[in-house]
C-alpha cells in the first residue's frame, strides 16, 4: 500500500512541471510561433482566442506590445521578448511573462515583429475586453471610444460582462448606452433588438440616429408580381414615384427586358450605313426629323444590320407588366417598424431642442448687439447725434485688449485689466471727439453725420498704420475655451455665455446709474427736455460730454468682448455699426429697455432667417433690413417710445 502511495506522489510531482509549462505564456506563444511570425487577418484569430482564453496575466501587455510593434524574437531559439536599451549599446531582453530582465543581446540577434495594419486592428479588437475592465478609468474610456468607432458582434458579449464589473457610475451609463446601440446592430433575437430600438425613443443623440438609420435603408427592386418574402417599404408607381426610363433600366439590369439603344449609338449606326448618299434606301437629305431617322434605323434593324430598336410602346408595356417597390435592406418588418416609429419620435425631440438651440443663439447674438448699441443709444438719445464713428470705438476697445495681452501674458489677468482700460481709452477718445467736433456741430445733423463718417475712415487708417492690415489675435482665457454641451443638438460656447453675462451686468449697471445717481437724473432730464433741464441749473454741455464719453466707453468694452471671438482688424467696428443703428431705431431712441428689446428682436430675426437659409448670411441681413423698414412704417418711434415733451420732436 505504501509502495502505491509513493508511486502516486511521484506521478503528481512529474506532472507539476507539465502544468506549469502549459501555463507559461512563452510556451503558448511557441505553439503558435509560425502564425505569430507571419500573421494575417485570417490566421491570427485562433491564436488570439487561445491567448485570451488562457487568462494568463501577461497576455494583455503582450498584445499591446505586439500591436505597437514592440515585440522581438530571438533568432537562436525563437523565444519572444520585450526589449530596452542597455548602457553598452546592446538590447536588454525582458521576459514577456515576468517582466524581468532576461539577459542582453545584439540587435542582429533579434527580429522585430511588425504586424500590418489589418492584423493590428484584429489585435486591438481582442484587447478591448482587457481594456474595458482595466483599473484605470481613462483606459476604460479609451476602450469605449474605440468601440464606438468600430465594433463587431463579438464585442457585444464582452461589453455586457464589463458592465457588471463597472464601478464608475458615469462610465457604467456610457457602457449601457453602447451595449444598447450594439444590440440594435448585432442582437441575436428580435425581441431584444426591438426593445433596444424603442429604448432610444426621444433620444436626440447622433449615435442613436446613426444606429437606426441603416435599418431603414432601402433600394428599388422589380418583381414579376406582388412582392412576397421581402420587407417592402413602399410600392412605386411608374411615372409618378419613379421615372419611366429609370424603371425600364431596372428591368434591363435585372435581365427582364432588352437594352434600349442609346440615341448616340443609333446616330452613329446611321452614319456607318450610308451608301451612295442614302441609308436603307432613304436619302440622307430626307432624314431631317427624329421620326425619319428612327424610320431609317428600323429599316436597318429589319435587315439585321443593326440591333433592333426598343419602341416606346414596348418599354411602356414592359414597365406596366412588372411591380416596382422600395425594399428595406433589413428583412424583419418588426425591426423596421420599431426603427421608423422611434426615429419619428426622435425627430420631434430634435425639433424641440433645435428651437431651444435657436433661442440660445438668438440670446447670444442679442447680447452682442446690445453691448455694441447701448452706447450709441445713450448718445443718440441724449444728444440726437448720428455718430458714424461709433464702430471705431468698438475697434479701439478691441485693439486695447490686444495691446494689454502683449504686456500681460496671463490671459485671465489681461482680460480683467483690458475691460476697464478699454472703457477708459474709449471714454477719453469719445470726450475728445465731442469736445473737438460734435460740440461745434450742434443741431446740424447732416454736417455731424458727414464729420463722424470722415473721422471713422481716419480712425481706421490710423489703426492700419499702427497695427497693420493683418488680423491681430485677442485670445480668451483657457476657462472660456470649449462650449457648454447639453446634448448633441443644444450647445453654446463659453465665450458667448460670458458675453451674455457681461451684457446683463452692464444692463444692471446702466439702470443703476440712470435711476439711482445724480448723473443719471441729469441725463434723463436732458434727454426728455433739454431747455427745462438747463433752466433747472443742469449744464447740458457737460452732460453731453459725459454721456458721449460713457457711450464710447461702453463701446470699448464691447470691442474687447467681440474681439474674443472675431478677428481684430481696423474694420471690426464697421461690421456692427449698421446693426447698432437698427437696434437703436427699432428699440426706441434713448431708452435702455428699448435697446434691449431691439437687440432681442434683431438677434432673433437674424438667427431665424439664417436657420432657414444657413448658406447665405448676406441674404439674411437683406431680409432683416426689409423687415425693419416695414416695421418702422407701422411703429416709427420703436418698440418702447421715449416719454416726455421731447418725445414728439
Amino acid at each position: 500500500m505504501l509502495r502505491i502511495l509513493y508511486v502516486l506522489i511521484a506521478a503528481v510531482i512529474a506532472l507539476v512541471p507539465v502544468h506549469a509549462q502549459e501555463a507559461d505564456l512563452n510556451t503558448l506563444l511557441e505553439i503558435h510561433r509560425a502564425k505569430i511570425e507571419k500573421p494575417s487577418r485570417t490566421t491570427i484569430d485562433p491564436v488570439l482566442e487561445e491567448l485570451v482564453a488562457s487568462r494568463l496575466p501577461g497576455v494583455a501587455v503582450f498584445l499591446e506590445k505586439w500591436r505597437e510593434k514592440e515585440v522581438w524574437q530571438r533568432n537562436a531559439d525563437g523565444r519572444f521578448f520585450f526589449v530596452g536599451e542597455a548602457d553598452d549599446g546592446k538590447l536588454r531582453l525582458i521576459d514577456v511573462d515576468t517582466g524581468l530582465q532576461a539577459g542582453l543581446a545584439d540587435k542582429s540577434e533579434l527580429k522585430n515583429l511588425k504586424p500590418n495594419s489589418g492584423v493590428r486592428g484584429v489585435i486591438a479588437a481582442a484587447l478591448v475586453q482587457f481594456q474595458l475592465s482595466d483599473p484605470d478609468p481613462e483606459r476604460r474610456l479609451q476602450a469605449l471610444t474605440a468601440l464606438e468607432r468600430d465594433a463587431n458582434q463579438s464585442h457585444l458579449s464582452i461589453l455586457r460582462a464589463a458592465i457588471e464589473e463597472e464601478t464608475d457610475p458615469a462610465i457604467k451609463i456610457r457602457k449601457k448606452r453602447l451595449q444598447r446601440l450594439l444590440t440594435i446592430k448585432f442582437g441575436s433575437d428580435q425581441a431584444t433588438r426591438v426593445a433596444a430600438i424603442k429604448s432610444f425613443a426621444g433620444d436626440p443623440g447622433v449615435d442613436a440616429r446613426a444606429a437606426l438609420n441603416p435599418l431603414l435603408a432601402t433600394s428599388v427592386a422589380v418583381f414579376d408580381a406582388a412582392p412576397e418574402g421581402v420587407n417592402v417599404a413602399k410600392l412605386l408607381k411608374p411615372g409618378r414615384d419613379i421615372d419611366m426610363a429609370a424603371a425600364y433600366q431596372l428591368l434591363v439590369d435585372a435581365g427582364k427586358a432588352r437594352s434600349a439603344v442609346p440615341l448616340s449609338e443609333r446616330k452613329q449606326a446611321l452614319v456607318d450605313n450610308i451608301q451612295d448618299g442614302a441609308v436603307a434606301g432613304m436619302p440622307v437629305s430626307s432624314l431631317v426629323t427624329q421620326a425619319d431617322r428612327d424610320k431609317a434605323y428600323l429599316a436597318l434593324a429589319a435587315a439585321g444590320t443593326v440591333p433592333p430598336l426598343v419602341t416606346v410602346d414596348e418599354q411602356s408595356e414592359a414597365v406596366t407588366s412588372h411591380v416596382f417597390a422600395q425594399v428595406y435592406a433589413e428583412p424583419d418588418p418588426a425591426l423596421t417598424t420599431a426603427a421608423r416609429e422611434t426615429l419619428a419620435d426622435i425627430g420631434n425631440t430634435v425639433g424641440i431642442y433645435q428651437f431651444l438651440d435657436l433661442v440660445l443663439d438668438s440670446l447670444s447674438l442679442a447680447s452682442i448687439y446690445f453691448l455694441a448699441a447701448i452706447g450709441l443709444a445713450i448718445t443718440f438719445g441724449v444728444m440726437g447725434v448720428i455718430n458714424m464713428a461709433h464702430g471705431e470705438f468698438i475697434m479701439i476697445g478691441a485693439y486695447t485688449g490686444y495691446v494689454v495681452q502683449q504686456i500681460i501674458p496671463d490671459y485671465t489677468v489681461s482680460i480683467i485689466v483690458a475691460l476697464p482700460l478699454a472703457f477708459a481709452v474709449a471714454f477719453l477718445a469719445g470726450v475728445a471727439l465731442e469736445r473737438l467736433v460734435i460740440r461745434h456741430l450742434a443741431h446740424r445733423p447732416l454736417e455731424t453725420l458727414l464729420a463722424t463718417f470722415g473721422i471713422s475712415i481716419a480712425l481706421q487708417q490710423i489703426a492700419k498704420n499702427i497695427f497693420g492690415t493683418q488680423a491681430r489675435p485677442l485670445t480668451s482665457p483657457s476657462w472660456l475655451d470649449g462650449a457648454w454641451v447639453y446634448n448633441d443638438v443644444v450647445s453654446i460656447s463659453y465665450i458667448r455665455i460670458a458675453i451674455f453675462v457681461l451684457a446683463l451686468v452692464f444692463l444692471g449697471l446702466l439702470l443703476f446709474i440712470l435711476n439711482r445717481t445724480r448723473l443719471g437724473l441729469e441725463v434723463r432730464a436732458v434727454t426728455q427736455n433739454p431747455r427745462m433741464a438747463s433752466s433747472m441749473g443742469i449744464n447740458p454741455d457737460r452732460i453731453n460730454m459725459l454721456t458721449f464719453g460713457l457711450g464710447s466707453g461702453i463701446a470699448g468694452i464691447a470691442g474687447v468682448a467681440i474681439g474674443l471671438f472675431a478677428k481684430v482688424t481696423s474694420e471690426l467696428g464697421s461690421g456692427y455699426i449698421v446693426q447698432s443703428f437698427m437696434t437703436v431705431v427699432v428699440g426706441g431712441v434713448g431708452n435702455i429697455w428699448g435697446t434691449l428689446a431691439g437687440a432681442g428682436m434683431i438677434g432673433s430675426l437674424q438667427k431665424v432667417i439664417e436657420f432657414f437659409n444657413p448658406s447665405n448670411t448676406l441674404a439674411a441681413q437683406t431680409y432683416m433690413i426689409i423687415f425693419i423698414i416695414i416695421f418702422i412704417q407701422f411703429r416709427p418711434k420703436g418698440i418702447i417710445a421715449l416719454k416726455g415733451r421731447a418725445a414728439g420732436d
